[in-house]
């Protein structure tokens, strides 16, 4: 798989779990949030924004999920969260 396929499979899951946490607990800043997250991501997917912001946008996701795994302490979603942009950064980098 390359970078960009690896990319867009995060994309998808990103904003797949915004829309869950929207329709489970009604959570419009995770909707908000996932969806500007991941129309950054695809922009860099799609080299309109230079692919390596891409490395910055994960990097700036793991802070807020794992500042909300800490305040929580619950690993669902952001443990989860946490754990999938770590993993989707080593493989894609």
């Amino acid at each position: 798989m390359t970078s960009v396929t690896i990319l867009w499979v995060y994309i998808v899951l990103l904003i797949a779990g915004g829309i869950f946490g929207f329709v489970k607990a009604g959570s419009k800043p995770s909707l908000i949030a996932s969806s500007i997250f991941g129309a950054l991501l695809a922009m860099c997917a799609l080299n309109i924004i230079p692919v390596h912001y891409a490395t910055w946008l994960m990097g700036a996701l793991v802070l807020v999920f794992g500042m909300r795994l800490i305040k929580t302490k619950k690993f669902m979603p952001s443990g989860l969260m946490v754990i999938l942009t770590l993993l989707v950064l080593l493989l894609a980098g």
